[in-house]
């Protein structure tokens, strides 16, 4: 059984995607990001950057005890690897997977959320950095255009690639950038939004937080944070 710290993000939503297409068993454990919980000193001794998802395995693949697994990338990569699934054995598939989940955890995911940032929550407008991270994001985008240009998935077949960048173009609109100008991420994006487990895992967030993971409130615990938190906690 997989026990799944979790809150309706897109990084959460690539575990619980994974999770529901592969059929696994899992456990959901709310983490709260919006009133502090990821903060606790319980989930800080699994996830040490105070960071969902995080999850723990109680019946890893050695046959030993229960192992935690911090990082939505590497998460990814250890269900893949655990089941077999959505990962290739052949050496070069299987790098070309890896090549573009490390690109959305380099690249994709911290631009866009970035772009999040300075488009929607900042304090004040910075037009530099809107600007800036709007055009990072669409660069981005345009990578992943050319990618999937003749292909149905980022690499051939459908991936744990795929469930690392998806719920970052689910929220396109927010960063500004119109489908309509990639239209090979249009046509991938339909593909995978129409996919039943892809329903049953977003389904799974609703069912847990109806409401905006950012509110005025959670601003002061999301975009607070310092040295101190990790030294007072630690």
């Amino acid at each position: 059984m997989i026990k799944l710290f979790y809150w309706p993000t897109p990084n959460g939503h690539k575990i619980t995607m994974f999770l529901e297409e592969a059929n696994l068993g899992y456990e959901i454990v709310p983490i709260n990001i919006g009133r502090g919980e990821q903060f606790e000193t319980s989930f800080l001794k699994i996830a040490p950057n105070n960071r969902m998802p995080a999850i723990i395995d109680d019946e890893p693949m050695d046959g030993g005890e229960p192992i935690s697994i911090f990082e939505s990338g590497a998460i990814l990569q250890y269900l893949a690897e655990k089941t077999g699934q959505f990962i290739s054995n052949d050496l070069r598939k299987k790098a070309q997977v890896m090549e573009w989940l490390f690109w959305q955890m380099g690249g994709l995911g911290p631009m866009a959320g970035q772009n999040h940032h300075f488009v929607s929550y900042a304090p004040d407008p910075i037009p530099y950095a809107i600007e800036r991270y709007v055009n990072e994001t669409a660069r981005l985008y345009a990578v992943l255009d050319k990618q999937l240009d003749g292909r149905e998935y980022i690499a051939e077949d459908y991936s744990i690639a795929d469930m690392a960048c998806y719920p970052w173009v689910v929220l396109h609109k927010r960063q500004r950038q119109d489908l309509d100008d990639f239209p090979a991420i249009k046509k991938w994006y339909a593909r995978i939004r129409s996919k039943e487990s892809v329903v049953r895992a977003y389904a799974k967030g609703k069912d847990i937080s109806r409401g905006p993971v950012v509110d005025e409130d959670s601003k002061k615990i999301l975009f607070g944070q310092g040295s101190h938190t990790i030294r007072r906690k630690g």
